[in-house]
């Protein structure tokens, strides 16, 4: 009998979303607020068009070819990413940044957590990035470090 090689692969599924929020620190003044965030602090706040790139690492299946059923990971994504921030103001509609900047790295913290709570559980893969995509040329990329 022939053995089949482990090989592994990476898989990534792309969305699209969009949300508002203003860059406010609860930690800051007004003042230092307003300087440090400049504009996108203004008090009506503003949105964006997020695009974000997960990316799961994992074996390759010998029998179904795959590393994780796509569908998982669109179900995942519907349930993590897309019900809590698509056309929502993140700083009102989000839990997480009550307290927390809603800046595009901390958006990326809170997708990778969401993203794990939600992604069924294998021994063979693993989430092993977010690329999110605040515009087209802002870029965040976060591995769980």
């Amino acid at each position: 009998m022939t053995s089949v090689p482990i090989r592994t692969a990476y898989v990534t599924r792309i969305e699209h979303f969009s949300a508002a929020h203003r860059l406010n620190s609860v930690h800051l003044s007004p003042e230092e607020n307003l300087a440090l965030f400049g504009k996108c602090n203004h008090t009506s706040g503003h949105g964006h068009n997020y695009k974000v790139e997960v990316t799961v690492k994992g074996q390759i299946n010998p029998q179904s070819g795959m590393v994780i059923n796509i569908t998982d990971l669109k179900k995942t994504l519907q349930v993590a990413v897309m019900d809590p921030c698509d056309h929502r103001n993140l700083d009102i509609d989000v839990p997480f940044f009550e307290s927390t900047p809603s800046t595009t790295e901390n958006l990326a913290v809170f997708l990778w957590e969401n993203i794990k709570q939600h992604l069924p559980f294998s021994e063979t893969y693993e989430l092993f990035e977010i690329k999110l995509r605040e515009t087209d040329k802002n870029v965040v990329v976060y591995r769980g470090e």
